[in-house]
């Protein structure tokens, strides 16, 4: 039975809760219009439809787009140049840059999708060393994103079989590599591991019967996909360089793949033999089919038509399902997952994953309309809201989408615009995300390493870097250009007089918009019982926004004075300041 859904309006923290989690971060405006709405109708506002595709930047060299059309050597800018710019270019897209207002919140909710995929399908982009298969991968993974209407072939299950041929994913697992008669098991390995079935729940006892059962899938399964999975290769010009012309289509998604090995009539290189499967499948094989062979060679479309079948088996598994709803519960709700938890929540969204032919969206509209994602006690034991670390991504993006910063636009700015992007590349690194880039081929650790997950965003150097970009675009940097939040006209655009103006009232207003945790607040000790942050935490901000200048000797007398009267801007300006980077450097704000 479907997940039981939240009846009501959402308010404003529930808002901001579901704003964070489908998206990037919401603006206040947001925020406010989501608050009035109900769950069924804040999903369809994230789920808007259709949307267009991202608009292609341009080499700063060049003044040209070079995704599509090639690169052109001694032209344009450097290989490793262009690998930041297409990093730079997807932070864009995640900040829905120069896309319409109206569709902008579900163009972000689209995009993070993307980047969920991408968690889970990774790619080091350092190892792949092209720009260019990387946009054609995360173009691949927007084309499954997003539609739940869309035609049969695009689900989730399908995009296992294209990516498994995909030149990117080649490359990253030396799929490339894998020939007849010396396999190469890396990507048969992470196929099953991390990217359809997993092992199982983590943390609980497995029955296993020997060595080399990995509870759902044996190490007999991985030799004999690997075999299935043979005889294929990324289009090189030489042993390490992809090839610019990237050439080869797939007829579904017209988008380029790896090509086999020999030819289309003999793939010369494919494992032609019959590969034989654990009980844990059944003992079933795969072999090729004489229909789909020239005479005893095989073809390309029998390679094609045995890693389907390869897939078709996995998914069939029920495990597969509940692997993949496991991950999206993790990476859009909490990484706490036990096996209460496991046979219902989980279970069900698993039903509704198969029941739709394996499609992410109506998974995530069920579930973003869940009582479930939205249950959670109003007081500081609350850990539905904000009980996940933010990523150094989404400090990021959200922080600039929440103030509005904008970035120089492209491609008419382009070098202005890849500057900014590098900065930002830069701080979310200090953070420590390499963004594109995580340390091996599981992933970011805070999305699928048992049992520490987000929380391996945090240490003392990593919390500190954070603090000082907070620090940075609050208090100014003495940069010419850099980024900065203008914080007395987000004040003064975004809230009455009536807040603005009185200190209490003000800093309350702002947590509904700033912290994750924000119901009944009080600055009194003793009715903070059902607050979502102490009295002891209230009071500090708001010491830090009104006890400067100590002058003053009635604080909150004089700070409504000023505001009213429009007196001495630069001591409101600086007050403001101290207030918001109390806020944004409190450990609340690293949550959502």
């Amino acid at each position: 039975m479907p997940l039981p859904l939240f009846s009501g309006t959402l308010g404003p923290k529930r808002a901001a809760h579901l704003l964070h989690r489908a998206s990037f971060g919401p603006t206040k405006e947001l925020v406010d219009v989501f608050a009035n709405l109900t769950a069924d109708q804040a999903v369809n506002q994230l789920f808007l439809q259709p949307l267009p595709d991202p608009i292609l930047p341009v080499d700063p060299e060049t003044n040209k787009e070079w995704f599509l059309s090639g690169i052109v050597e001694d032209v344009n800018s450097g290989s490793l140049e262009l690998q930041d710019y297409f990093k730079g270019w997807f932070i864009g897209q995640m900040l829905s840059q120069g896309i319409d207002p109206s569709l902008s919140l579900a163009y972000a909710t689209r995009e993070k999708i993307v980047f969920f995929i991408h968690t889970v399908l990774t790619t080091i982009l350092s190892k792949v060393d092209d720009s260019r298969a990387a946009y054609f991968q995360n173009q691949l993974f927007r084309l499954y994103a997003f539609d739940k209407n869309a035609g049969l072939k695009f689900n989730f299950k399908e995009l296992a079989k294209k990516v498994s041929v995909d030149n990117a994913m080649l490359k990253v697992l030396d799929g490339y590599l894998n020939v007849k008669g010396s396999t190469q098991e890396n990507y048969a390995r992470e196929l099953h591991e991390l990217y359809t079935i997993g092992r199982g729940l983590e943390g609980t006892p497995k029955p296993v019967t020997e060595i080399g059962d990995y509870f759902v899938y044996k190490e007999l399964d991985i030799q004999a996909a690997a075999k299935v999975l043979s005889g294929w290769e990324i289009s090189i010009n030489n042993d390490t360089v992809i090839d610019a012309q990237f050439t080869n289509l797939d007829p579904d998604t017209l988008l380029p793949r790896g090509r086999v090995r020999g030819s289309a009539t003999n793939a010369s290189a494919h494992d032609n033999s019959i590969k034989q499967f654990s009980d844990r499948f059944g003992n079933q094989t795969i072999q090729p089919d004489p229909l789909l062979l020239n005479g005893s060679n095989p073809t390309q479309a029998s390679a094609l038509d045995e890693i389907s079948r390869l897939i078709e088996q996995i998914y069939a598994k029920p495990e597969t399902a509940r692997n993949i709803c496991r991950r999206i519960y993790r990476f859009y709700v909490y990484h706490a997952i036990d096996q209460t938890l496991d046979d219902t929540i989980i279970a069900q969204m698993a039903s509704t994953f198969t029941a739709s032919g394996f499609k992410i969206q109506p998974v995530l509209e069920e579930l973003f309309q869940s009582q479930h994602f939205y249950d959670a006690a109003p007081s500081v034991d609350d850990d539905s809201f904000g009980g996940i670390i933010k990523s150094p991504l989404d400090l990021v993006v959200g922080t600039l989408r929440l103030f509005g910063i904008q970035l120089p636009p492209y491609p008419t700015a382009s070098a202005d615009f890849f500057s900014k992007t590098g900065e930002l590349l830069r701080e979310m690194s200090l953070m420590g995300m390499s963004f594109y880039d995580p340390f091996d081929v599981a992933g970011y650790d805070a999305y699928h390493q048992f049992p520490i997950y987000h929380r391996s965003w945090i240490s003392t150097n990593y919390l500190t870097q954070r603090y000082d970009f907070i620090n940075r675009l609050v208090m100014g940097s003495t940069q010419q250009g850099a980024l900065k939040i203008d914080v007395v006209n987000f004040v003064k655009t975004k809230f009455s007089p009536a807040v603005a103006s009185n200190a209490r009232t003000l800093i309350i207003e702002l947590a509904k918009y700033i912290l994750p945790v924000n119901e009944n607040l009080t600055y009194t000790t003793g009715a903070d019982t059902n607050s979502g942050l102490t009295a002891a935490r209230m009071n500090y901000f708001l010491t830090a926004f009104i006890k400067s200048p100590q002058i003053d000797p009635d604080p909150e007398v004089a700070w409504t004075n000023r505001w009213n009267n429009n007196l001495d801007p630069d001591t409101v300006e600086n007050q403001l300041k101290n207030l918001f980077n109390a806020m944004m450097q409190s450990p609340e704000y690293q949550l959502y």
